[in-house]
Protein backbone atom coordinates (compact mmCIF):
# COMPACT_ATOMS: atom_id res chain seq x y z
CA UNK A 1 0.00 0.00 0.00
CA UNK A 2 1.66 3.41 -0.95
CA UNK A 3 0.20 6.61 0.75
CA UNK A 4 1.78 9.90 -2.09
CA UNK A 5 1.88 12.73 0.19
CA UNK A 6 3.20 13.37 3.57
CA UNK A 7 1.04 16.85 4.23
CA UNK A 8 -1.85 16.12 6.96
CA UNK A 9 -4.22 14.45 4.96
CA UNK A 10 -1.53 11.74 3.89
CA UNK A 11 -0.39 11.01 7.40
CA UNK A 12 -3.84 10.56 9.12
CA UNK A 13 -5.01 8.29 5.54
CA UNK A 14 -1.04 5.83 6.20
CA UNK A 15 -1.58 5.97 10.51
CA UNK A 16 -5.42 4.35 9.98
CA UNK A 17 -3.60 1.29 7.75
CA UNK A 18 -0.92 1.05 9.71
CA UNK A 19 -2.89 0.84 12.68
CA UNK A 20 -4.79 -1.76 11.48
CA UNK A 21 -1.40 -3.80 10.51
CA UNK A 22 -1.61 -2.88 6.49
CA UNK A 23 2.19 -2.29 5.63
CA UNK A 24 2.15 1.13 3.86
CA UNK A 25 4.71 3.33 2.48
CA UNK A 26 5.02 7.37 2.48
CA UNK A 27 6.45 8.66 -0.18
CA UNK A 28 6.49 12.48 -0.15
CA UNK A 29 8.88 14.99 -2.92
CA UNK A 30 9.75 16.87 -0.34
CA UNK A 31 12.68 16.62 2.34
CA UNK A 32 10.45 17.20 5.15
CA UNK A 33 6.75 16.25 6.45
CA UNK A 34 4.41 18.71 6.43
CA UNK A 35 2.82 19.50 2.90
CA UNK A 36 0.83 22.92 3.25
CA UNK A 37 1.40 22.85 7.03
CA UNK A 38 4.53 24.12 6.54
CA UNK A 39 7.21 25.81 8.74
CA UNK A 40 10.79 26.83 7.81
CA UNK A 41 13.32 28.27 10.18
CA UNK A 42 15.21 31.61 9.76
CA UNK A 43 17.86 32.20 12.02
CA UNK A 44 16.89 29.33 14.47
CA UNK A 45 13.54 30.68 14.37
CA UNK A 46 9.96 28.85 12.62
CA UNK A 47 8.03 30.90 10.52
CA UNK A 48 4.60 29.19 9.28
CA UNK A 49 4.58 29.90 5.49
CA UNK A 50 1.40 27.90 4.83
CA UNK A 51 -1.70 27.69 6.59
CA UNK A 52 -1.80 30.52 9.23
CA UNK A 53 -3.46 28.36 12.21
CA UNK A 54 -6.44 25.74 12.66
CA UNK A 55 -9.95 26.42 13.80
CA UNK A 56 -12.03 22.81 15.86
CA UNK A 57 -15.03 21.63 15.57
CA UNK A 58 -15.22 18.15 15.09
CA UNK A 59 -15.06 15.95 18.20
CA UNK A 60 -12.52 13.41 16.64
CA UNK A 61 -10.31 16.46 15.61
CA UNK A 62 -10.30 17.91 18.91
CA UNK A 63 -9.12 14.47 20.27
CA UNK A 64 -6.38 15.15 18.22
CA UNK A 65 -5.80 18.68 19.03
CA UNK A 66 -5.76 17.76 22.50
CA UNK A 67 -3.21 15.51 21.92
CA UNK A 68 -0.96 18.45 20.53
CA UNK A 69 -1.80 20.77 23.30
CA UNK A 70 -0.61 18.06 25.79
CA UNK A 71 2.80 17.60 23.79
CA UNK A 72 3.08 21.04 24.19
CA UNK A 73 2.65 21.49 20.33
CA UNK A 74 -0.53 23.54 19.90
CA UNK A 75 -2.15 26.16 22.00
CA UNK A 76 -5.08 28.35 21.54
CA UNK A 77 -4.31 31.10 20.57
CA UNK A 78 -7.31 33.61 19.73
CA UNK A 79 -11.27 34.17 19.15
CA UNK A 80 -10.34 37.76 17.50
CA UNK A 81 -9.35 39.03 13.99
CA UNK A 82 -9.73 41.98 12.63
CA UNK A 83 -9.81 43.25 8.78
CA UNK A 84 -8.84 46.31 6.86
CA UNK A 85 -10.39 47.48 3.54
CA UNK A 86 -11.14 50.90 1.90
CA UNK A 87 -12.96 52.10 4.85
CA UNK A 88 -10.28 51.43 7.29
CA UNK A 89 -9.83 48.76 10.18
CA UNK A 90 -12.53 47.08 12.18
CA UNK A 91 -12.67 44.87 14.35
CA UNK A 92 -14.47 41.03 13.30
CA UNK A 93 -17.03 39.31 15.80
CA UNK A 94 -15.75 37.11 18.29
CA UNK A 95 -15.31 33.70 15.93
CA UNK A 96 -14.09 30.44 16.59
CA UNK A 97 -10.73 30.17 18.31
CA UNK A 98 -7.45 29.62 16.32
CA UNK A 99 -5.08 27.16 17.32
CA UNK A 100 -1.49 28.03 16.41
CA UNK A 101 2.16 25.80 16.90
CA UNK A 102 5.07 27.65 19.15
CA UNK A 103 7.24 25.48 16.44
CA UNK A 104 5.39 25.58 13.88
CA UNK A 105 2.73 23.89 12.48
CA UNK A 106 5.16 21.15 10.50
CA UNK A 107 6.03 20.43 14.06
CA UNK A 108 2.26 19.08 14.33
CA UNK A 109 2.33 17.00 11.20
CA UNK A 110 5.60 15.83 11.74
CA UNK A 111 3.98 14.58 15.78
CA UNK A 112 1.47 12.73 13.90
CA UNK A 113 3.97 11.04 11.60
CA UNK A 114 6.45 10.02 13.81
CA UNK A 115 6.05 6.51 13.79
CA UNK A 116 5.00 6.12 10.10
CA UNK A 117 7.31 5.18 7.26
CA UNK A 118 8.10 8.07 5.59
CA UNK A 119 10.55 8.48 2.63
CA UNK A 120 11.47 12.01 1.45
CA UNK A 121 13.16 13.26 -1.57
CA UNK A 122 10.86 10.10 -3.57
CA UNK A 123 8.81 11.93 -6.66
CA UNK A 124 6.41 9.55 -7.92
CA UNK A 125 5.73 10.08 -11.91
CA UNK A 126 2.88 7.60 -12.18
CA UNK A 127 0.09 5.60 -11.21
CA UNK A 128 -1.31 3.23 -13.63
CA UNK A 129 -4.58 0.67 -13.41
CA UNK A 130 -2.99 -2.48 -11.60
CA UNK A 131 -2.73 -0.32 -9.34
CA UNK A 132 0.75 0.19 -10.27
CA UNK A 133 3.08 3.09 -8.80
CA UNK A 134 6.15 3.85 -10.73
CA UNK A 135 5.60 0.42 -12.67
CA UNK A 136 5.59 -1.73 -8.93
CA UNK A 137 2.23 -3.27 -8.28
CA UNK A 138 0.87 -2.86 -5.02
CA UNK A 139 -2.67 -3.20 -2.93
CA UNK A 140 -3.87 0.21 -3.27
CA UNK A 141 -2.75 4.04 -3.80
CA UNK A 142 -3.72 6.89 -1.79
CA UNK A 143 -2.64 10.59 -3.58
CA UNK A 144 -2.96 13.11 -1.06
CA UNK A 145 -2.62 16.00 -2.79
CA UNK A 146 -4.01 18.97 -4.40
CA UNK A 147 -6.05 17.59 -8.12
CA UNK A 148 -3.61 19.42 -10.24
CA UNK A 149 -0.87 17.33 -9.27
CA UNK A 150 -2.22 14.03 -8.81
CA UNK A 151 -3.49 14.82 -11.97
CA UNK A 152 -0.21 14.61 -13.66
CA UNK A 153 0.46 11.38 -12.13
CA UNK A 154 -2.50 9.26 -13.25
CA UNK A 155 -3.01 7.00 -16.06
CA UNK A 156 -5.85 8.05 -18.18
CA UNK A 157 -7.16 4.84 -17.69
CA UNK A 158 -7.95 5.21 -14.38
CA UNK A 159 -11.29 7.47 -15.58
CA UNK A 160 -12.97 7.75 -11.82
CA UNK A 161 -9.97 9.07 -10.36
CA UNK A 162 -9.05 11.57 -13.33
CA UNK A 163 -12.49 13.39 -13.14
CA UNK A 164 -12.49 13.39 -9.24
CA UNK A 165 -9.00 15.86 -9.69
CA UNK A 166 -9.73 17.13 -13.17
CA UNK A 167 -12.70 18.72 -11.37
CA UNK A 168 -10.85 20.71 -8.83
CA UNK A 169 -10.06 24.36 -8.71
CA UNK A 170 -7.25 25.92 -6.73
CA UNK A 171 -5.71 29.46 -6.40
CA UNK A 172 -2.61 30.79 -5.87
CA UNK A 173 -1.03 33.01 -3.07
CA UNK A 174 2.56 34.10 -2.23
CA UNK A 175 3.94 34.29 1.21
CA UNK A 176 6.62 36.42 2.01
CA UNK A 177 8.17 36.59 6.06
CA UNK A 178 8.91 39.99 7.05
CA UNK A 179 11.07 40.93 9.96
CA UNK A 180 11.26 44.50 11.22
CA UNK A 181 13.50 46.23 13.64
CA UNK A 182 10.85 46.95 16.51
CA UNK A 183 6.93 46.04 16.58
CA UNK A 184 5.40 49.25 15.83
CA UNK A 185 2.36 48.30 14.52
CA UNK A 186 -0.95 48.42 15.66
CA UNK A 187 -2.14 45.72 17.79
CA UNK A 188 -4.04 42.70 16.34
CA UNK A 189 -3.25 38.80 15.84
CA UNK A 190 -3.82 38.72 12.30
CA UNK A 191 -5.68 40.61 9.79
CA UNK A 192 -7.95 40.04 6.66
CA UNK A 193 -7.28 42.21 4.11
CA UNK A 194 -10.29 43.34 1.81
CA UNK A 195 -10.13 44.38 -1.72
CA UNK A 196 -6.44 45.35 -1.52
CA UNK A 197 -4.78 44.71 -4.95
CA UNK A 198 -1.46 42.79 -3.22
CA UNK A 199 -2.63 41.39 0.27
CA UNK A 200 -5.18 39.46 1.81
CA UNK A 201 -3.95 37.90 5.28
CA UNK A 202 -1.14 39.20 7.45
CA UNK A 203 0.01 37.36 11.03
CA UNK A 204 1.37 38.50 13.95
CA UNK A 205 4.18 35.69 13.84
CA UNK A 206 5.46 36.79 16.82
CA UNK A 207 2.23 36.65 18.39
CA UNK A 208 1.68 33.89 16.49
CA UNK A 209 4.38 31.96 18.00
CA UNK A 210 4.36 33.08 21.27
CA UNK A 211 8.09 35.25 21.80
CA UNK A 212 7.58 38.55 20.45
CA UNK A 213 9.20 38.65 17.69
CA UNK A 214 9.06 41.42 15.04
CA UNK A 215 8.02 39.28 12.41
CA UNK A 216 4.52 39.54 9.94
CA UNK A 217 3.67 36.58 7.42
CA UNK A 218 1.84 38.27 4.74
CA UNK A 219 0.02 36.24 1.85
CA UNK A 220 -1.47 37.67 -1.34
CA UNK A 221 -4.29 37.75 -3.41
CA UNK A 222 -4.48 34.60 -6.19
CA UNK A 223 -4.32 37.69 -8.35
CA UNK A 224 -1.25 39.32 -7.67
CA UNK A 225 0.94 35.67 -6.79
CA UNK A 226 -0.80 34.64 -10.52
CA UNK A 227 1.73 37.52 -12.00
CA UNK A 228 4.38 36.42 -9.60
CA UNK A 229 4.81 32.37 -9.85
CA UNK A 230 7.48 31.97 -12.09
CA UNK A 231 9.77 35.04 -9.96
CA UNK A 232 8.31 34.49 -6.52
CA UNK A 233 11.28 36.40 -4.89
CA UNK A 234 10.87 39.39 -7.35
CA UNK A 235 7.73 40.12 -5.40
CA UNK A 236 8.81 40.53 -2.21
CA UNK A 237 9.52 44.61 -2.56
CA UNK A 238 6.09 44.88 -3.30
CA UNK A 239 4.29 42.73 -0.42
CA UNK A 240 6.68 44.56 2.00
CA UNK A 241 6.10 47.91 0.21
CA UNK A 242 2.49 46.81 0.98
CA UNK A 243 2.77 45.61 4.39
CA UNK A 244 4.71 49.03 5.54
CA UNK A 245 1.16 50.82 3.75
CA UNK A 246 -1.55 49.01 5.53
CA UNK A 247 -0.10 49.40 9.06
CA UNK A 248 1.93 53.20 8.43
CA UNK A 249 4.98 51.57 9.17
CA UNK A 250 7.84 54.20 8.73
CA UNK A 251 11.02 51.51 8.84
CA UNK A 252 11.70 48.82 6.00
CA UNK A 253 11.85 45.62 7.14
CA UNK A 254 14.42 42.66 6.01
CA UNK A 255 12.40 40.39 3.48
CA UNK A 256 13.65 37.41 4.78
CA UNK A 257 11.48 35.02 2.40
CA UNK A 258 8.86 34.19 -0.15
CA UNK A 259 7.13 31.00 -0.54
CA UNK A 260 5.08 30.43 -3.64
CA UNK A 261 2.59 28.49 -3.69
CA UNK A 262 0.82 27.61 -6.59
CA UNK A 263 -2.05 25.69 -5.08
CA UNK A 264 -2.77 27.31 -2.06
CA UNK A 265 -6.15 26.77 -1.67
CA UNK A 266 -9.08 24.91 -3.36
CA UNK A 267 -12.04 27.24 -4.72
CA UNK A 268 -14.47 24.72 -4.85
CA UNK A 269 -15.37 22.31 -2.16
CA UNK A 270 -16.65 18.96 -3.43
CA UNK A 271 -18.97 16.25 -1.81
CA UNK A 272 -18.16 13.62 0.64
CA UNK A 273 -14.75 13.70 2.39
CA UNK A 274 -12.49 11.78 0.03
CA UNK A 275 -12.44 9.42 -3.10
CA UNK A 276 -12.10 5.69 -3.56
CA UNK A 277 -12.85 4.30 -6.89
CA UNK A 278 -12.83 0.58 -8.24
CA UNK A 279 -9.15 0.47 -9.32
CA UNK A 280 -7.91 1.39 -5.69
CA UNK A 281 -7.37 4.34 -6.25
CA UNK A 282 -8.47 6.99 -3.30
CA UNK A 283 -7.45 10.88 -3.32
CA UNK A 284 -7.65 12.79 -0.01
CA UNK A 285 -7.25 16.16 1.01
CA UNK A 286 -9.28 19.61 2.00
CA UNK A 287 -10.33 19.87 -1.16
CA UNK A 288 -13.06 17.81 -0.92
CA UNK A 289 -14.32 20.14 2.16
CA UNK A 290 -13.88 23.37 3.64
CA UNK A 291 -10.17 24.49 2.76
CA UNK A 292 -9.03 24.14 6.51
CA UNK A 293 -6.41 21.75 8.40
CA UNK A 294 -9.55 19.89 10.02
CA UNK A 295 -10.80 18.84 6.82
CA UNK A 296 -7.79 17.26 5.28
CA UNK A 297 -7.04 15.69 8.58
CA UNK A 298 -10.59 14.32 8.30
CA UNK A 299 -10.23 13.12 4.42
CA UNK A 300 -7.29 11.20 5.13
CA UNK A 301 -8.50 9.61 8.51
CA UNK A 302 -11.67 8.95 6.36
CA UNK A 303 -9.91 7.39 3.30
CA UNK A 304 -7.57 5.21 5.70
CA UNK A 305 -10.61 3.83 7.31
CA UNK A 306 -12.41 2.77 3.91
CA UNK A 307 -9.17 1.70 2.63
CA UNK A 308 -8.71 -0.57 5.66
CA UNK A 309 -12.29 -2.24 5.21
CA UNK A 310 -11.45 -2.78 1.19
CA UNK A 311 -8.02 -4.18 2.08
CA UNK A 312 -9.42 -6.55 5.46
CA UNK A 313 -13.43 -6.11 4.98
CA UNK A 314 -15.85 -4.38 7.28
CA UNK A 315 -15.01 -4.75 11.27
CA UNK A 316 -17.32 -8.31 12.62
Amino acid sequence: MVVVGAGIAGVACAAELVRAGIPVEVRERARVTGGRMASQRFDGRPADLGAAYFTVDHSDFAAVAEEWRSAGLAREWTDTLVAYGPEGRRELPGGPTRWAAPRGLRSLVEHLARDLPVVHDRLVLTVEPGPRVDGRSCAAVALAMPGPQAALLLDPALGAATRAVTGQRWSPTLSGVLRFPARRWPDFRAAFVNGHPVLSLVCDDGDRRGDGAPVLVAHTTPEFASGHLSQPTAAGPAIEQAVRDLFGLPEPAELVHVHRWTYAKPATGGDGTFHLDDDGIGIAGDAFGRPRVQSAWLSGRDLGRALVDRLLGPPG
